[in-house]
């Protein structure tokens, strides 16, 4: 299933603005919070950290060590970091890096 395809529906579309509206980490958490559950959250949570770990190249068997996500998540995030066209995630780390270069983090 190519979820690009999917992207521009008006749920989602509603759900990224809806994003896009807060302003703080205390926000994110109140609004993810209601909007997902716990595991969800840590599903989330765990390919992010798997995502940063591997763009600064820590290897599978570390990750797995720390974040407990098996080897078939991080080789999916990996595909994603490596084989999409979106460049999300480099996208974030990018902002994340000079929110910290910046003193915000």
């Amino acid at each position: 299933m190519n979820m690009n395809a999917n992207l521009n529906e008006d749920n989602l579309v509603y759900l990224f603005e809806a994003i896009t509206t807060l302003e703080t980490v205390e926000d994110c958490r109140k609004f993810f919070e209601d909007l997902c559950t716990i595991p969800e959250l840590k599903a989330m949570s765990q390919r992010l950290m798997v995502a940063k770990m591997l763009s600064e190249k820590t290897v599978y068997s570390k990750i797995v060590a720390e974040t407990g996500a098996s080897t078939a998540t991080i080789s999916r995030v990996n595909r994603s970091l490596n084989y999409t066209s979106c460049d999300g995630y480099a996208l974030v780390f990018e902002r994340l890096k000079q929110r910290e270069k910046e003193g915000q983090a």
